[in-house]
């Protein structure tokens, strides 16, 4: 394949970034607009060209999933010697390498997970955790090391933080403290340590940063919104003084900021390197045009939104519409209901999506499918059923019904379920302890729904049975996926359902900038749809019949709610 028949395939302004090859260098591309295609070209063409060795090219993103991606595009263009690697695994490689060299001795054993540790740091520490707090304790580690905090630091910032358990900022502190202190006494490292010592490591010694950087000279850096700070300090360490840096990103679906994503990096690129050629890419690929109205209404005025322009004609059958239902168990069934329309209609079940703000709101759903004999597939997380503090409510709801069988169903559900460390009001926080809670909840309301006069051993049949209908034949099936899950992939019809005050902005978003992530969300959500967007709320909560007020963003789309048929946004 030749240079110029590269440049063939791209439109104006991919062209224009493919043919950018030296000094800094920002694409700003919207959701559909081609990015990945983009990207790839322009290395390809830098290869092709001679301006780039391909072994001294690296290119960076943020999964396992995304660097495959990249390496089976590039192969076949030409580009199979360059590097494309996650920024943990690049530094891992760097890290393992010279470490014999500069430090001696093999390099200590990487943490697969912080969770054992934990335990033991929580209880030198003096506190009482379950298997929740102590994922939450990890993600709170991992977001303290990738902003780049001292223990001092983020014991300052931490008044302000939402914290695991609800413990007190010095009581967390301790249990970071005792981690760390563990994890040096076992010569072990975590994740976040790999990046600390590959940068400390080319800062220190010269002929370290001398060699990585001859061997890389050429960077380009995929979703460059969720770079934290640490990771671009480690950027910064691979550049050195050099400045052929190529990043890729858009603002507007910053959805990773709890876990350090800083959308300034990209935004302030222009001010950093004021030569930098910045190129927009908004011309969309994917979506029908009445699906991007609705979006760019949504962002519209936020900083760093693009516009995104349609390429492809209207679609007839395209629709972009929002509808109010009485309950949740409504919308569930009215969801699954259509879905089995449009399947019957000859449309591919993979073709269509079912997107939510949590992992709990896949249960309705799942079973609102299975009863109609559509096969569906759960993204991002296990089955609901799968799930541990299910499978542990299970087990005690079935020991509840040979001993309480005369208990009423909502005293035996209410008592087992608060034993495992479910309460009447959510936890007011994010992580594994909101996510356990939502679990349980769920399983309250189904014993709510139950008709009256439902025993517990008839509950405990109905949950087997659905636990039994999950493991149908899912080839070709409706995918499940929370909204952060669904990022970078697309289908025909999306599903964004649960658009309520609560679950979208979920309740412990309080701050305007945790609302406008959460609307970044909802943004992210109806760009993966490419012809048909179908945006449902319900106006009562579960189990405690609560009344809902719709999402505050469904006021951004201008658009009526119909309680029948669909009403268009466009």
């Amino acid at each position: 394949m030749t240079a110029e028949s590269l440049l063939d395939a791209l439109d104006d302004e991919q062209r224009q970034s493919a043919e950018a090859l030296l000094g800094p260098v920002c694409l700003l591309a919207g959701a559909g607009t081609g990015k990945t295609r983009a990207i790839t070209h322009r290395i390809a063409y830098g290869v092709a060209s001679g301006v780039y060795p391909p072994n001294r090219v690296m290119a960076l993103t943020f999964t396992t999933r995304a660097a495959g991606e990249l390496r089976s595009r590039l192969r076949p263009l030409g580009g199979a010697g360059v590097a494309a690697r996650t920024f943990h695994s690049a530094a891992l490689a760097q890290l393992s390498f010279f470490w014999p060299q500069t430090i001696g001795g093999t390099l200590p054993r990487v943490l697969d997970s912080k969770a054992r540790l934990l335990a033991q740091a929580a209880e030198q520490a003096g506190l009482a955790v379950d298997t929740a707090v102590l994922r939450d304790l990890a993600s709170e580690i991992e977001w303290r090391k990738g902003a780049g905090l001292s223990l001092e630091e983020y014991e300052a910032k931490a008044h302000s933080r939402p914290l695991p358990g609800g413990f007190d900022p010095p009581r967390v502190v301790d249990v970071h403290r005792a981690y760390e202190q563990l994890k040096d006494a076992r010569r072990q490292i975590d994740f976040e340590d790999v990046l600390l010592a590959t940068i400390g490591m080319i800062e220190e010694e010269e002929r370290v940063a001398q060699q990585i950087r001859e061997q890389y000279r050429f960077f380009v850096v995929d979703e460059f919104q969720d770079v934290s700070p640490l990771q671009n300090q480690l950027l910064d360490s691979w550049l050195g003084d050099r400045r052929d840096l190529c990043v890729v990103g858009d603002a507007s679906q910053t959805i990773y900021t709890f876990a350090g994503a800083r959308s300034e990096y990209l935004l302030d690129f222009g001010a950093r390197y004021p030569d930098a050629k910045v190129i927009r890419l908004e011309r969309n690929y994917r979506s029908d045009p009445i699906i991007l109205g609705a979006a760019n209404r949504l962002m519209r005025g936020r900083p760093g939104a693009l516009t995104l322009a349609p390429t492809r004609p209207p679609v007839p059958r395209a629709q972009a519409s929002v509808t109010r239902f009485p309950d949740e168990l409504s919308e569930a069934r009215s969801v699954a209901d259509e879905i089995a329309q449009r399947i019957e209609a000859g449309e591919s079940p993979s073709s269509i999506a079912v997107l939510f703000r949590i992992n709990s709101q896949s249960a309705a759903l799942e079973t609102a499918l299975d009863e109609r004999g559509v096969s569906s597939a759960v993204r991002g997380s296990g089955r609901f059923f799968d799930q541990r503090e299910v499978k542990e409510a299970l087990m005690m709801l079935r020991a509840a019904a040979l001993t309480l069988s005369d208990e009423p169903l909502f005293k035996t559900v209410s008592d087992v379920l608060r034993s495992l460390g479910w309460a009447q009001n959510a936890p007011e926080t994010r992580g594994a302890l909101r996510d356990r809670w939502e679990s349980l909840d769920t399983l309250m309301t189904m014993a709510e729904q139950c008709p009256p006069g439902t025993t517990v051993a008839g509950f405990v049949e109905e949950l087997l049975e659905r636990q039994a209908a999950q493991h149908e034949p899912t080839r070709d099936a409706v995918t499940l996926a929370t909204l952060h899950s669904a990022k970078g992939l697309e289908w025909d019809t999306v599903y964004l359902v649960g658009l309520t005050e609560g679950y979208l902005p979920i309740s412990y978003a309080r701050s305007p900038e945790a609302i406008e992530e959460e609307r970044r969300l909802l943004y992210v959500g109806i760009t993966r749809a490419r012809v048909a967007l179908r945006m449902t709320w319900a106006a009562v909560g579960p189990h405690r019949a609560s009344a809902r007020a719709r999402s505050r963003f469904l006021e951004d789309l201008g658009t009526s709610i119909s309680d029948a048929a669909p009403t268009p946004v466009g």
